[in-house]
């Protein structure tokens, strides 16, 4: 495989905002990809940058009476945080205020007019007579020219949905001062989009292979029109003062570039300053190999879907024309819903990135949740609240770090903490489970590298299903009570940890802080994808066994949305359907220990008091539960099979809207051993386990700490 040569960028968030769980998705997305491609031994350059040109920011700026600089830089430390927070490994974040990017916005105009791409004509506009400034779209409101509505926006109607020119508006006013505008004149530059050089270009850009998703060359056909009957329009790119931007050459600051000349060209901006801040004594960067035709490199961008107008035509033609090459790949995304519809701030749901981490969620859960969602087309994708507890609980709990932590403790405590030989490891045995799990690094790694991300973490999840069976299969926690099976307990645990190790590299792209704990548990460097190839070899020393990753609770994404629903008034927290299910399961119950007493009386004090002889005669012991199943009829009920260490129970637990049944195989619990049997429509209930449950939504089942075996005695 040849090593590729990439620089490859996001698009720049707007510094007049939060970032927010909608943009993480294309940051994730990118984060993933660009981490996978470092693992491959690829030269990868990620970079990025705050939008920070503008109306919008001089306005803002000029509400809080600080100037349109130091609004930017503190908003750019809070972009920074969030990404930090979330594990986004720029290699340059940067911004498009900066002299890289007016150098190379200067030299693209130069060449753009020196080829006679740039026109001069006069437009009409409205101006803010208070103010003496023209007025963007989003600045002036007034009476919708078809339905009447009024206070809508200049350039489309929220009420009937219709689109028109801000000089529609009936009775339009300036949102700025709330003067009644005036149309007035001014000579704006264009960027020749309807010049038959870039009609010609874009034809065969668009359509190559590679360039753009299908449906994205598909848009572009149609935005292009008929050859001959070109549907492409001159581009606008320059604004008149004031204005918060770079001034446009030879205007003597009366005109400046359009936020949206500028933006773009800030990635190559940022990729200067990268360049120019490179490590003393590492090998050098030729940006021009990056940035100019001829050379074997690649430009990659990720994009929401809906700026891909801007960087599929406007963007690849500049660059066309202007003498830099053009991005090998435009790779558009969908839109986040949340619980199925769109982030709204009405419902909570327009959740910011800081909002997350101050909830005290775990980012990785947010990563690997997306990472499962994401496929390499422009679908949206839903975040579904509900969805995300059980499926981080179920995939990342329940079945990847569980191997670790029903293995590892044996290897410390019996084996002084020395991986062992594993099961057919010898060469020339029959193929094992660890052969498998090699072998799949090839699907893996295609699908990884097509932006596949949800396949690829099936893949991996069945991987991580076939390694919770082989530790079911074996049962380490019996292997160690059985005189002289020391050697197959250390064989066991040896060969459950390196298949740990090899989902762990496999995971890595989309989990790298979990994934650089586990390199330090296991006492390895960073893995690199060709090691999928070696193991843990006898004798290996590993450290001891810390717990990797908590379980979400279905409270922190109720607290998350309530956090992000206090600021509109007379708003109420309505629990999701899902976790109100889940408190009315905790209820009723009659295998949980919550089943009887009311919710009101969590956090209260007991009705009475037992004497010590009486709380003895209860029998709670660990158990682990060895199979999970719904019940077919049954709303609320899983039958669950406990092994009590050589004996094993079955109980019909009311957590069916809690927990999946497969998330629940391998975990250990506690229940009520001597409870009278109790037979049920489904069968006979031989038990009792244990689970919280509040005034609130939600079931809480209780576990022992790593350590506890199936049918020690709680005391």
């Amino acid at each position: 495989m040849s090593r590729r040569r990439i620089l490859v960028t996001s698009a720049l968030p707007y510094a007049n905002g939060s970032i927010h769980l909608g943009h993480l998705v294309e940051y994730i997305q990118t984060d993933i990809w660009v981490r996978f491609q470092r693992m491959q031994g690829h030269e990868i350059h990620y970079v990025g940058a705050d939008d920070t040109h503008g109306t919008p920011i001089m306005l803002r700026a000029e509400s809080e009476g600080i100037t349109p600089e130091a609004l930017i830089e503190r908003v750019w430390h809070e972009h920074k945080r969030d990404f930090d927070a979330f594990g986004i490994g720029f290699d340059n974040y940067y911004t498009t205020n900066s002299p890289e990017n007016r150098a190379y916005c200067e030299e693209i105009y130069g060449s753009l007019q020196a080829a006679g791409l740039i026109a001069r004509r006069p437009v009409e506009q409205f101006f803010d007579p208070v103010r003496e400034m023209f007025l963007p779209d989003r600045y002036i409101k007034g009476e919708c020219p078809k339905c009447g509505t009024k206070d809508q926006y200049g350039d489309s109607c929220e009420a009937c949905g219709a689109t028109y020119s801000p000089t529609d508006l009936v009775n339009p006013y300036s949102t700025v001062s709330g003067a009644t505008p005036v149309r007035r004149e001014s000579e704006h530059f264009f960027f020749r989009l309807s010049d038959p050089r870039c009609e010609g270009f874009l034809r065969t850009y668009t359509q190559q292979a590679g360039h753009l998703q299908p449906e994205a060359a598909n848009k572009m056909l149609e935005w292009l029109g008929e050859p001959g009957a070109s549907k492409l329009a001159d581009w606008d790119i320059s604004r008149d003062a004031p204005y918060f931007g770079f001034p446009i050459p030879g205007t003597l600051g009366s005109k400046f570039f359009y936020v949206w000349l500028d933006a773009p060209v800030g990635y190559f901006g940022s990729f200067a300053n990268h360049v120019a801040n490179w490590p003393a004594g590492a090998a050098a960067i030729d940006r021009d190999h990056f940035l100019k035709p001829g050379h074997d490199t690649e430009l990659i961008h990720f994009i929401g879907k809906d700026i891909l107008y801007f960087h599929a035509l406007f963007w690849p033609a500049m660059l066309e024309h202007a003498g830099y090459r053009t991005p090998t790949h435009v790779f558009a995304h969908g839109f986040l819903t949340v619980n199925g519809e769109k982030m709204s701030k009405s419902r909570g749901t327009f959740i910011t990135a800081a909002s997350y981490i101050a909830q005290g969620l775990n980012p990785e859960w947010l990563r690997y949740y997306y990472a499962a969602k994401l496929n390499a087309t422009m679908e949206d994708i839903d975040l579904n609240l509900a969805d995300f507890c059980a499926r981080v609980n179920s995939d990342l709990v329940g079945k990847y770090v569980n191997i670790a932590s029903r293995c590892a403790g044996f290897i410390g405590k019996r084996f002084d903490g020395r991986i062992g030989t594993m099961a057919h490891a010898a060469p020339g045995t029959p193929p094992s489970l660890l052969d498998d799990m090699r072998a799949a690094r090839t699907t893996i790694a295609s699908l990884y590298d097509a932006r596949e991300f949800g396949k690829a973490m099936r893949e991996v999840m069945a991987l991580a299903d076939r390694a919770n069976q082989y530790v079911d299969q074996e049962k380490p926690w019996e292997l160690a009570k059985q005189p002289g099976q020391e050697a197959r307990l250390h064989e066991v645990c040896s060969t459950a940890l390196n298949l740990f190790r090899l989902l762990t590299l496999y995971l890595k792209p989309v989990l790298p802080k979990l994934a650089h704990e586990v390199e330090a548990f296991l006492g390895i460097p960073p893995l690199v994808w060709g090691d999928a190839t070696s193991i843990l070899a006898p004798g290996h020393v590993i450290h001891p066994y810390r717990h990797l990753m908590q379980r979400v609770d279905v409270k922190q994404t109720e607290a998350l949305v309530a956090a992000n629903r206090e600021t509109m008034p007379g708003a109420t927290v309505k629990p999701a359907a899902a976790a109100a299910d889940a408190a009315t399961s905790a209820a009723t119950a009659t295998a949980t220990a919550t089943a009887k007493a009311p919710a009101a009386q969590v956090g209260a004090a007991a009705p009475g008091t037992l004497t010590i002889d009486e709380f003895a005669r209860v029998d709670l012991r660990i158990a682990r539960i060895v199979n999970a199943e719904k019940v077919d009829g049954a709303d609320k009920l899983v039958k669950i099979t406990l092994d009590l260490g050589g004996e094993q129970r079955t109980v019909f637990a009311g957590i069916k809207s809690a927990y999946a049944p497969e998330s629940l195989v391998g975990r250990l619990t506690v229940m009520v051993a001597n409870l009278a049997p109790r037979k049920m429509k489904f069968g006979v209930s031989e038990g009792m386990i244990l689970a919280a449950s509040g005034e609130g939504p939600g079931i809480f089942l209780l576990s022992p700490d790593d350590g506890a075996l199936p049918g020690m005695k709680v005391k």
